[in-house]
């Protein structure tokens, strides 16, 4: 299937032909001619596979069909809402700044030959310039959920004449415990229009929100849940507890890798190993919550220049991180979310590209491990590197994350299964970088990669201070700002 097949206009299919692409990706082939009739959809592909084209594109297409609101009105001024203000066509609401920013470069790639306009607004940031952009008219707004409820509060937007609402990774949006934020939109907007909900996985609180948000949707859904991209190479390094810098040095120098993405648990712990690599002549540099919105988009602009060797990441910045044919992803630490596992890795091995998931695994980590294969139904194979083997007499000690300690197995636990005490909620993210921290697939404009159409990628990602075990969710956690 090609795409001038799906039934976009010709400007549209134009823009996709200047970034070099003809065919479809299989969300993509499905999602934008149900797009395209103009009803509800809900839609679930894993990451890398061009969900951000499969609404961009046909959301181009539908608006681009209508008058802009700019030239709605006498002699071609403005249309107002109801409060006095310029209102927008169009919401894509994201989880986190760097995904926020990422869409909308898709839509700015993609709509160069449509009359529309489009503006990204998330926190860490002044309001004052998006106020002033607001005031000039836009067509397509992608947002936080914390920073455009600050505007809404300020009455800085108007939002009664949106047509098309799309929920983007849905899924980390409920994991960073933005259901209240989410809730306070939907009452925002309009009751009539259309609405898209895009996630990697169908869990039951997703059907919850999509039965709230949808109405009568067609439902698409190209891949196995929680199934990691099948050309990532996975693999397990069983390693010492104290050898893993050692270790992580060995394969990156020995290797001769380039671009090599590192999770770690915490953000001290990524601060730590970055200081580590430089002390060894490997350059790095970490992303996460407490570095500014200027430092995290240099760190990536630099790691996708090739400048910088090692990017240093915690668990919020999976998805938020689009690299053109990144090659290597070191889980440094295992999460101790499952899930969190099949998004990190999916940040290589994109769209085609192969790539290698490679995971340092000390004995305090086992039961993550053992998590994560039961998650994606596989054994992923272990391979012992000489030197960096695990010390007979060592022992398992707990891994605390924020106030929460996870158990490990102890002697006197007959049935051999951990002990792990209760989990606590997730972290907030805190102010003022707490919502728009983590990742996704996105789609392809120049420097995007992993929709369709795809390419590189933008703005860095995030922190995940901590985050229990299973699906405890915070009453509030940080606003996307």
């Amino acid at each position: 299937m090609k795409f001038q097949d799906l039934g976009l206009a010709e400007p549209i299919l134009r823009a996709v032909r200047e970034q070099g692409y003809e065919n479809p990706t299989p969300i993509q082939a499905q999602a934008i001619p149900a797009v395209l009739k103009g009803g509800d959809l809900m839609a679930g592909a894993q990451t890398g596979t061009g969900k951000t084209a499969g609404f961009v594109l046909p959301m181009l297409q539908r608006l681009s069909s209508q008058p802009t609101l700019r030239d709605a009105g006498p002699r071609g001024a403005p249309l107002h809402g109801p409060r006095g203000r310029i209102a927008i066509r169009a919401l894509i609401l994201t989880p986190t700044r760097e995904l926020a920013a990422q869409v909308e470069e898709s839509v700015r790639t993609y709509g160069k030959h449509v009359k529309l306009t489009s503006m990204v607004m998330f926190g860490g940031v002044g309001m004052q310039p998006q106020i002033d952009r607001l005031k000039r008219g836009v067509d397509i707004l992608v947002a936080t959920p914390g920073r455009l409820l600050d505007h809404h509060g300020q009455r800085t937007l108007d939002l009664s004449q949106v047509e098309i609402f799309v929920l983007d990774e849905a899924d980390r949006m409920l994991d960073m415990g933005f259901i209240h934020d989410i809730k306070k939109v939907l009452a925002i907007l309009p009751a009539k229009k259309q609405s898209l909900l895009f996630s990697a996985t169908f869990s039951d609180e997703i059907k919850a929100l999509a039965d709230r948000l949808l109405n009568q949707p067609a439902l698409i859904e190209v891949a196995r849940r929680n199934a990691p991209a099948e050309l990532v190479a996975q693999k397990v390094h069983p390693v010492a507890r104290d050898k893993k810098k050692d270790l992580l040095a060995h394969l990156i120098l020995h290797g001769d890798w380039h671009q090599v993405l590192v999770f770690t648990r915490t953000k001290h712990g990524a601060n730590k190993l970055t200081e580590y690599l430089n002390r060894n002549d490997i350059t790095a540099m970490a992303i996460h919550g407490n570095k500014s919105q200027g430092a995290r988009t240099k760190a990536l602009a630099e790691f996708k220049s090739g400048e910088l060797r090692v990017l240093v990441a915690t668990d919020i910045a999976a998805r938020g991180i689009d690299i053109d044919q990144l090659p290597h992803v070191v889980n440094f630490e295992l999460p101790n979310v499952p899930e969190d596992y099949v998004h990190r890795i999916g940040r290589t091995g994109r769209a085609g590209a192969s790539g290698e998931a490679i995971s340092l695994v000390c004995i305090d980590e086992d039961l993550f491990l053992r998590d994560i294969e039961r998650l994606i139904h596989k054994s992923i194979p272990r391979e012992t590197v000489a030197g960096f083997e695990r010390d007979l007499g060592e022992r398992a000690e707990p891994i605390v994350l924020g106030r929460t300690t996870i158990g490990v197995r102890g002697r006197g636990n007959s049935s051999g299964r951990s002990q792990r005490s209760a989990p606590a909620p997730r972290q907030s993210l805190g102010a003022p970088h707490t919502a728009a921290q983590r990742s996704a697939p996105i789609a392809h404009p120049a420097g995007h990669r992993g929709n369709g159409p795809r390419r590189g990628g933008t703005h860095g990602g995030g922190s995940h201070g901590g985050g229990a075990h299973g699906s405890a969710r915070p009453a509030r956690g940080g606003r996307g700002r």
